[in-house]
């Protein structure tokens, strides 16, 4: 008789009937007079009891190693003794579908960059790990649902590029049929193609390229990027309302689907935001970090990661509120697309978002007017001829848009408290690593 599987974690429901569990070797407790077998699966763990009897089941269960696949079919029996779920599972049949090696190459005190070198058995092994792609799934279905119900497309725009984008600074030359390629730092220009094709709110979620030589705890070389570009926008106050929007519905989602299980394996609350986020221009901000003693070693007209966990507890404290949004940022810092003030050339309608003292979003209003895209480009030493195919997209009638990128790992770094980035990708690619 062929039984199906059950999930470790509906076997509550099949108490006195035999069932099929298909799951790894967790634990091995090999006693003079018992067996037992812990069996996990990604939705829980079981324990196998069997009263060793000189039988073929006796030495199949002896033979096991950790990590091992196996098909175990048995009776599930009520077994209040048993501290995994008040249940466990007499076995008929044990089935070794694939024997793990030993030893294992990872084990629970192994350090971070060595677990990454055997991901796949790391996130096997650790149930806190799967449940961070699981709320990557709900939070990313969260940003479509806003998105979508926004009446926003989403598009798939290339990741191969002719031209070097935006500044050509920290991109990845590849080779193309005898002549050089280049990977995309940002769908920003192609979401602006779209804005100019007429497709009124354009959002991807899709993965960036930076050749950024950076090993600090939040940089990454290749990442997913969630962008997002508006069209026919009033202000920039409309792209940073869509976002704030946006971020409350997925993380409210969240927080229902997995906020006791992030409290659990995280030790982490799940804070649904309320909107509208707190706004704060960038000179606001530099004249409150100087009161409250920040330094910088050299005088940035942008904020350090000092500065911008400092602004963020200053408006915790002040608002209550985890976000943080930071406007008006100098025009030397940001790029010749960025709209500049009317009142203030030297400033631009851009915004960063900072969550708890980390950046996780840079937007801006986009400027629109081909001419004053051209004065503007030139003022920063850019040559037109490479960027024609973009600027074209400005000649003929492009409407006012802004749009923002957010990184989408950062988010989730930020949410359950992680160290390093390195933990919130499944494999992750830093300037060292590109294994596995």
């Amino acid at each position: 008789m062929i039984h199906s599987r059950v999930p470790i974690y509906d076997l509550r429901e099949h108490v006195g009937r035999t069932v099929s569990v298909c799951g790894w070797v967790n634990t091995l407790r090999l006693q003079r007079h018992m067996q037992f077998v812990i069996v996990r699966d990604h939705t829980g763990m079981v324990q196998v009891t069997h009263k060793r009897d000189n039988g073929p089941l006796e030495a199949q269960l002896e033979a096991l190693t950790s990590e091992s696949a196996v098909k175990i079919t048995g009776r599930v029996v009520d077994a209040a003794q048993v501290k995994l779920g008040g249940l466990e599972i007499v076995p008929e049949a044990v089935e070794v579908l694939n024997p793990a090696a030993t030893p294992l190459p990872i084990d629970e005190h192994t350090g971070l960059e060595q677990r990454l070198d055997w991901r796949f058995l790391d996130v096997r092994r650790r149930p806190a790990t799967q449940l961070l792609f699981a709320v990557q799934t709900t939070l990313e279905q969260g940003m479509r649902e806003y998105a979508y119900v926004q009446g926003a497309t989403e598009m798939h725009t290339p990741k191969l590029m002719g031209t070097a984008s935006e500044s050509g600074a920290e991109v990845f030359e590849v080779g193309y049929f005898g002549r050089s390629a280049y990977l995309a730092q940002s769908p920003q220009f192609y979401k602006q193609m779209a804005i100019a094709a007429g497709i009124d709110k354009v959002f991807e979620i899709g993965p960036v390229f930076r050749a950024e030589p950076s090993f600090t705890s939040r940089h990454a070389t290749e990442f997913t990027g969630v962008d997002v570009e508006l069209a026919w926008i009033d202000s920039v106050e409309d792209v940073m309302a869509f976002e704030e929007q946006m971020l409350a519905h997925a993380i409210a989602k969240v927080a229902d689907a997995h906020g006791e299980a992030i409290a659990e394996h995280f030790g982490v609350e799940v804070t649904v935001p309320t909107t509208p986020f707190p706004r704060v221009t960038m000179a606001d901000a530099r004249e409150i970090l100087r009161k409250g003693g920040w330094d910088p070693a050299e005088e940035k007209e942008d904020l350090d990661p000092e500065g911008e966990r400092s602004i963020s507890a200053h408006i915790k404290e002040a608002t209550g509120h985890e976000f943080v949004f930071i406007t008006h940022y100098p025009v030397g810092i940001r790029p010749f697309y960025h709209m500049r003030a009317a009142d203030d050339s030297s400033v631009t309608l851009s915004f960063d978002l900072l969550w708890k003292g980390l950046e996780v979003t840079t937007g801006a209003q986009r400027e629109h007017r081909y001419d004053v895209l051209l004065k503007q480009a030139a003022e920063k030493g850019m040559s037109p001829e490479p960027m024609q195919d973009y600027l074209n997209a400005f000649r003929y009638g492009c409407p006012p848009h802004g749009g923002l990128g957010m990184g989408l790992g950062r988010v989730l770094m930020v949410m359950l408290g992680l160290d390093s980035i390195r933990q919130a990708s499944f494999l992750f690619r830093g300037p060292n690593r590109l294994t596995p």
